[in-house]
Order: structure tokens, then sequence, then C-alpha cells
């Protein structure tokens, strides 16, 4: 049996729970522990923001991504992408195993929406090659996001070697399931619940999920276990439910 690895991905809505309601930083960061993921892909984190420390008493005063990965996650990567007077947010992968390269590649199809593929290559113990990871979160609107999975084809098809093993995961906003047509049918990869369970889940609202927004693609990966992280506590630190999957090096 191949090391198993544990994959998680979550839009974290900047550390607040639904509607702005609560700072809930703290919170988070116990539940993500508890899944006790080696790979984690996360969206909205806030990389700087000058007023909040001032409204919000808990507020940490290292970055977000820096706070949730301390002691546990050892390596991390931040890509920025929407920048205003009072700071940025963007996507962040956090990782048990050494980050060896990191780039954030924008690919906002138009100014109201600042959107970044995370591409970051993993050292994995073992491997003789390094495990290509990508965190996405595309735009609202389909054009858009049409523009998103070519720029995100062209990457993979350019710089990540066909035999490497892949995971692409984040949320996609993918009312229509387009991405699974450019992704799973075109690059030949598998998304984790659909390998499992046929279809990919539902993970938005996270009180009661009802749309497949956010997704984990692998290749050159067997898929062993796949679960939805939502209801309570989950549906009160953030809009979106958290998912993760459970993966093995396929052998060639």
């Amino acid at each position: 049996m191949t090391q198993a690895i544990r994959i998680v991905t979550y839009n974290i809505h900047k550390g607040f729970s639904q509607f702005n309601q609560r700072m809930v930083l703290h919170e988070l960061r116990d539940q993500l522990r508890g899944i006790h993921a080696d790979l984690v892909f996360l969206q909205e984190v806030v990389g700087a923001h000058e007023l909040h420390a001032e409204k919000h008493e808990n507020w940490p005063e290292a970055s977000q991504y820096e706070f949730l990965a301390d002691s546990i996650w050892e390596d991390y990567a931040y890509g920025k992408n929407a920048v205003y007077p009072e700071g940025h947010h963007g996507n962040a992968i956090l990782s048990r195993f050494p980050i060896v390269s990191s780039e954030n590649v924008d690919v906002s199809a138009h100014r109201f929406e600042q959107r970044g593929l995370l591409h970051v290559e993993v050292s994995m113990p073992g491997w003789d090659e390094t495990l290509h990871c990508v965190c996405v979160h595309f735009g609202l609107f389909s054009k858009g996001r049409r523009v998103q999975l070519s720029a995100l084809r062209d990457r993979i098809e350019s710089l990540v070697p066909p035999h490497a093993p892949l995971i692409i995961a984040g949320d996609f906003n993918d009312w229509r399931s387009e991405a699974c047509d450019t992704l799973a049918h075109k690059m030949h990869l598998k998304e984790v619940f659909g390998a499992i369970r046929g279809k990919p889940a539902c993970s938005y609202p996270a009180a009661l999920p009802m749309f497949r927004l956010d997704r984990i693609y692998v290749r050159g990966l067997r898929v062993t276990a796949a679960e939805v992280h939502s209801g309570r506590p989950w549906s009160k630190i953030s809009d979106h439910a958290a998912l993760s999957a459970i993966v093995h090096r396929a052998q060639p």
C-alpha cells in the first residue's frame, strides 16, 4: 500500500462567518486541524488587512495563512489576488511536506473580480518526482470561468509532465459542471467524489449543501475516500463546506 495523502479544500470566507457576523479564525483553525490533512487548499485567505486588527480583539498578528499553518503545516504558499486600500486576499496552500516551487498566475477575466491560480510543486518523501498542486478560485460568471479554465488547461499542458501526479482543488463557482468537461474528459483528471460516488459533492451553502461549487480533481493518484464537512460546526465558520479526500500514488 502506498502512502496515504489527505487533501482538504476550503473557501474560508476571509475568516468570517456567513453574512460576516463573527470573526471565526480560531474556530476555523481548530476544525481544520481535526481533519489531519497533509495538503490544504484555501480560498479567500486574507494576507493583510489594516483595519481588522482594530475591530476584532483576537485578530492574529500574522497573516491568516501563517496563523492557520502554525506548528501543523510546516510549509505554505500564498497567492495575492484581490488588492484594496486596507490589504489583500487570495489563495493559499498549506503543506506538511516541502514546497519546492510556487507561482501565482493572474487569471482575472475583468477588473471587478481578481482571480488567480496558485501553482506549487511539493517534494513527497520517497517519490521520484514532485507533486503538482494548483489552488483555484474561479469567477462568478460563466464567460470568465471559461477563460480561467482555458488558462488552467494551458498551464497544466505546458508545465506539468503528463506522467506527473497532479491535484487541482478549490472553489470553481461551477454551477453547471462545465469544469468537468475540460478537466475530466479532456485532461483526464478524476474528480474525487465522482470516483467514489459517481458525481461531485454538494458544498454550498454549508448549512445544507445544494450546489456543487467546490471540487478536488486528481491525476496519477488513486482515490480511496472522500467526505463533505458540512452542518454544525462548519456552517458557523464559513458559507462553504470543506471537502476532504484520501488519495494514494497510483502504481505505474
